[in-house]
């Protein structure tokens, strides 16, 4: 029963993370699955030492980057961000879907190490050093990647800065 209570708490927050990091629909399930398949053979490796949620992520920030390395072949859903709204105002459904592809298009430019540090900080609200745990480097690193993607996220939004991508060594 713990178990499933901690399934059905992460499910959605995993989801949107491996979406996020990974854009390609065939593995986020498998990748979540083999996170959770690690939860429940080994639970005791849950030390205590961080907040059960960062443990999670870390897990599943490691099986989402091995499962990137065995496909090479990118799969995007381009079509994702031109769907019809399901919001009752057509003029702020408009202007959202714009801002969306917008901020959808600059960060498919960032590297999935620099993507990961954007999504874990603005959209599951962890901190500098919960990220770097869950990413295995310092807490310097993770500032460091989070200005290199913010002044490219940027320049892409400013309308300038789309002619190079941004690498995971910035």
């Amino acid at each position: 029963w713990a178990f499933e209570a901690l399934y059905r708490s992460f499910h959605p927050r995993l989801s949107r993370f491996l979406t996020n990091l990974m854009r390609r629909p065939q593995l986020i399930e498998e990748v979540l699955n083999d996170t959770m398949l690690v939860l429940w053979n080994s639970p005791d490796s849950f030390r205590g030492s961080s907040k059960l949620s960062t443990w999670i992520f870390a897990i599943a920030y490691r099986k989402a980057l091995k499962a990137l390395r065995r496909f090479d072949a990118p799969v995007e859903d381009r079509g994702a961000e031109w769907r019809a709204s399901t919001d009752p105002g057509p003029d702020q459904a408009l202007d959202g879907a714009r801002l969306h592809g917008r901020l959808a298009d600059a960060l498919h430019e960032l590297s999935p190490v620099h993507r990961t540090v954007i999504d874990l900080t603005y959209f599951h609200e962890l901190s500098y050093r919960d990220i770097a745990e869950v990413m295995g480097c310092p807490v310097d690193t993770v500032k460091t990647r989070m200005f290199h993607a913010r002044r490219h996220l940027r320049r892409i939004l400013a309308g300038d800065g789309a002619k190079r991508p941004l690498q995971a060594t910035e």
